[in-house]
């Protein structure tokens, strides 16, 4: 009763259309997550995100659950999960996807790490909206969760003008295992929010690589095909 008097007067509106919440539904409208444009990666080891990383670092799996669409509204719900502290959406998102990885070739995964981001972005953030995103999956999988194993050890410039080769070279060597005895000899499932030409995750598994007996796979929560 008190929910339904609050919502009254602060409803709860769809991040992708604007549209009102109804009770029933959490933190995006049905209409929306029924056209939510899903990849179907995970149904297919040889799809078009394992490619990326063919002959640059060795993935043993990789997904995207989204595909991303500039103007579209999963632009506007990832833009609400990365800066507007929605991280009850991300959570939802990432479980959504969780519960498709569960059951392919996925569920051989047995820690969940997030790319993590540089400490002065996330003191201003507030948040890594990777880390928002693995929980859900990690709900979903019932795969535990570490946010700490690895870390960045400088901040890179924005990726979001740079061409394939700029990407690639904006992120090497900037990521470290901070607690390589959390990952040896695991099956690490690497998460990210929105995945382009892979630079970022490259860097990102080949630091993960270097420690003894580890696996990677990789799951974004949306895949940008635009350089």
């Amino acid at each position: 009763m008190i929910k339904s008097i609050i919502e009254l007067f602060y409803p709860r509106i769809c991040p992708g259309c604007n549209t009102v919440l109804v009770t029933a539904e959490k933190n995006i409208c049905t209409s929306c997550n029924f056209h939510l444009p899903r990849t179907g990666h995970w149904e297919e080891k040889d799809n078009t995100i394992a490619k990326i990383f063919w002959g640059r670092v060795q993935i043993e799996n990789a997904a995207a659950y989204l595909f991303f669409q500039k103007k579209g509204r999963l632009q506007k719900i990832i833009h609400e999960i990365k800066y507007k502290n929605q991280k009850e959406l991300g959570i939802e998102l990432g479980r959504m996807f969780g519960n498709e990885l569960k059951k392919s070739h996925f569920s051989q995964t047995e820690l969940i790490v997030p790319v993590p981001l540089h400490p002065s972005r996330l003191k201003k953030r507030g948040y890594n909206q990777s880390e928002i995103i693995a929980k859900g999956i990690s709900e979903a999988m019932n795969i535990p969760i570490e946010p700490n194993a690895i870390g960045r050890i400088s901040e890179n410039k924005s990726q979001t003008t740079k061409s394939r080769y700029e990407r690639w070279e904006n992120v090497q060597s900037i990521f470290e295992v901070t607690k390589p005895e959390l990952l040896s000899g695991k099956h690490v499932l690497l998460v990210d929010d929105v995945l382009t030409t892979g630079a970022t995750i490259e860097a990102c598994a080949t630091a993960i690589l270097k420690v003894p007996g580890t696996k990677v796979s990789v799951a974004s929560l949306a895949y940008s095909s635009k350089n």
